[in-house]
């Protein structure tokens, strides 16, 4: 199981973040392939040079690297296209009322087909309905997150969830 981190504006560019991953790591004895961290365009776009140094560390560490809520910041897609990322999260936003939105659907497939196009992992959020899921399956989206697969739980209630479906065969797209 992947461990996804949500960074912050002043932590990413206010520390030695790869010092304190590798620091994480080594605690917690958590391979680096199974750490995801998230942050945002606006995070990534605020100081491109210094940021694509720092993603370039944290890669090499073996990172796994994702920009959160893409769509709602400001994108430069030249920036974009330099950083060593993973994973393209669409921002929930564009699931609301897919399929009757086409609007939605007409910009999720075209950040589908954009991200694909920079060999990138992409995942949905905010899926609440089979309907919305069908579409983002259809459109060629890889994962998807939200309501649907389940709500915010305790710690304990996660543990018992994950038991009963460890037997199962991983999906593309998860809970």
């Amino acid at each position: 199981i992947r461990v996804s981190v949500n960074v912050s504006n002043s932590f990413f560019h206010g520390s030695s973040l790869a010092n304190v991953v590798i620091r994480a790591l080594e605690e917690t004895r958590l391979g680096a392939e199974f750490l995801e961290l998230e942050l945002t365009e606006s995070i990534a776009m605020r100081h491109v040079e210094t940021s694509i140094e720092m993603l370039q560390q944290l890669r090499a560490m073996g990172v796994r690297l994702s920009i959160d809520d893409f769509g709602t910041g400001y994108s430069s897609l030249s920036h974009l296209q330099r950083f060593p990322l993973n994973m393209l999260k669409i921002d929930q936003s564009f699931a609301y009322d897919v399929p009757h939105n086409l609007a939605n659907v007409s910009i999720s497939r075209a950040i589908i087909s954009l991200a694909h196009s920079m060999n990138l992992t992409v995942l949905v959020e905010g899926v609440e309905h089979k309907e919305q899921l069908e579409v983002f399956r259809e459109q060629g989206c890889d994962q998807a997150q939200g309501h649907y697969f389940g709500v915010p739980m305790p710690a304990e209630e996660f543990v018992q969830r994950l038991t009963r479906i460890e037997t199962h065969t991983p999906g593309r797209w998860a809970a």
